[in-house]
């Protein structure tokens, strides 16, 4: 009997997904991170529903781990004018990395997790895949910077439920009393979604307000900080303009934050770095795919032209709030394959 690790959250996805390992077959080993303080809830939830399908749970203490690789990169990247994605970064360096060296330890050769994702092997290509159901649930946005060793080790037993509710179904079913749990969210680590106090606290650093500009360099009026702005917002600038004004770039070096008006904040090119590809080797040659921009938009057809260690993206229709520090990801036109994507550096053309 395969002996293979769960992360468990203590949330409904990962709790059905560990009871379908076990309808499987498989000898399943709950591992729960222990990622911040304050998680008590979580956890319990966790241990609880381990308890229920009979299965081996353990908790890992990664907080120091948590601390320093996702924390300290989310303030520095506020801190630079970028809105960061820490999910990608957490998924990458401590789901199905640093967990895995746990549950290898454990004597587990494979680690599942609850995404609403499927992975799965091409011969044809020789290549592991990444891809979803037709789902609105769909995460492959946050997992595109697997490699494809990751890949090999991983195992997602909801990429073919079509809905949440259909899970939730099934916890009902298993009759589990977090079935109707809500989701996380998105920020993990700062419950009352105040990041910007977060970061005031955690860094102490200096946050002097400058100045609000028009995307011709004319001074509008004073901000209160850049971090307390993101690329597309409207509301919450603090000052009335008399009509409706936009965020279209944040400039830390210069301590601006750049204004535009209805239809400014839209960008046709954007430029990424830190690339990776999954369903085929990194392109030397322009190539064509559906891209998404950020985790809630829809896919766009772009034409992706590799320049050096990075990559410039040509959208046929202008994209709303190109946001650097939020991933790029491209799909294979017309499917739910993903190649590969980056960090969004710039947006071109402005």
């Amino acid at each position: 009997m395969e002996r293979i690790a769960i992360g468990m959250s203590g949330g409904v996805d990962s709790s059905v997904a560990a009871a379908i390992l076990k309808e499987q077959g498989y000898d399943v080993v709950g591992i729960t991170m222990r990622l911040w303080d304050g998680e008590d809830v979580p956890e319990k939830d966790a241990k609880a529903v381990a308890g229920k399908l009979g299965i081996e749970h353990h908790f890992v203490d990664m907080r120091d781990e948590f601390s320093k690789i996702v924390v300290d990169y989310f303030t520095a990247e506020y801190l630079k004018g970028r809105t960061p994605n820490p999910c990608i970064v957490c998924n990458k360096y401590l789901k199905f990395d640093a967990m895995f060296k746990a549950a290898e330890e454990l004597g587990c050769t494979k680690l599942a997790t609850g995404h609403y994702a499927k992975v799965e092997f091409d011969e044809k290509r020789k290549r592991y895949i990444l891809s979803c159901a037709d789902s609105k649930k769909d995460q492959t946005y946050a997992l595109y910077l697997l490699s494809q060793e990751q890949l090999s080790r991983t195992v997602m037993p909801l990429g073919e439920f079509a809905s949440k509710e259909e899970v939730r179904g099934k916890a009902r079913e298993l009759g589990f009393e977090i079935a109707d749990k809500a989701d996380s969210m998105e920020i993990c680590f700062i419950p009352d979604k105040d990041y910007v106090s977060f970061i005031k606290k955690r860094t102490n650093a200096c946050m002097p307000s400058g100045d609000f500009v028009d995307t011709d360099g004319n001074v509008l009026g004073k901000h209160q900080g850049i971090i307390n702005y993101t690329i597309g917002q409207r509301k919450g600038l603090g000052i009335a303009f008399g009509k409706p004004m936009f965020v279209t770039k944040i400039d830390a070096e210069k301590n601006q934050v750049v204004l535009g008006v209805s239809g400014e904040e839209f960008s046709q090119k954007l430029v990424c770095r830190d690339l990776n590809f999954i369903s085929i080797e990194a392109p030397k040659q322009p190539f064509y795919a559906e891209a998404k921009i950020r985790y809630s938009a829809p896919k766009a057809m772009a034409k992706i032209t590799p320049i050096g260690e990075e990559m410039l993206v040509e959208f046929e229709k202008p994209q709303r709030a190109v946001t650097p520090g939020q991933a790029v990801v491209f799909y294979e036109p017309d499917s739910n394959i993903v190649m590969g994507g980056g960090t969004i550096d710039r947006q071109e053309g402005k």
